[in-house]
């Protein structure tokens, strides 16, 4: 019979299942959110042998895009993935660049899309000042030649 004077043994272990438990929840979370924090619309980019352009610290760069259907969009304000009009794009390009002349221009259109919306975008940054416009392309390595 244990006397009331007796002391317990301390464990000095630590039971970790239910931290194996919460690892393994916030692992799910973050594999089903990760896909989801991708910006941008969706485009089927050209491929080309071109150097990449240099990146400026601090200063995310513009980028316009311009989908299948030839809607713009700007990655700047709270509705990325909605189509911008002309006069939204001019505006919002050149409220950043009177601010932040360095900041990096890149239009990235759909290889399907006619040239002359990608001209039409490009026009559309020279009235707002943009001085150098580079495009966005997927590199050359895996695509077929034309014959």
């Amino acid at each position: 019979m244990a006397t009331p004077m007796q002391k317990r043994k301390l464990m000095g272990e630590i039971n970790v299942v239910p931290y194996i438990d919460v690892m393994l929840v916030l692992l799910i979370i973050f594999m089903v959110t990760a896909p989801l924090l991708t910006q941008g619309i969706k485009v089927e980019l050209p491929k080309a042998g071109a150097e990449p352009i240099q990146d400026v610290p601090n200063h995310p760069p513009i980028v316009i895009s311009v989908d299948v259907e030839g809607r713009l969009y700007i990655n700047l304000g709270d509705d990325e993935d909605q189509p911008a009009s002309s006069q939204e794009i001019v505006a919002k390009t050149s409220a950043v660049l009177r601010n932040r002349p360095e900041t990096p221009i890149l239009v990235k259109a759909d290889r399907a899309v006619p040239y002359g919306n990608v001209v039409g975008a490009m026009v559309l940054l020279q009235q707002a000042g943009a001085d150098n416009v580079g495009f966005v392309t997927d590199p050359l390595d895996t695509y077929p030649v034309p014959e």
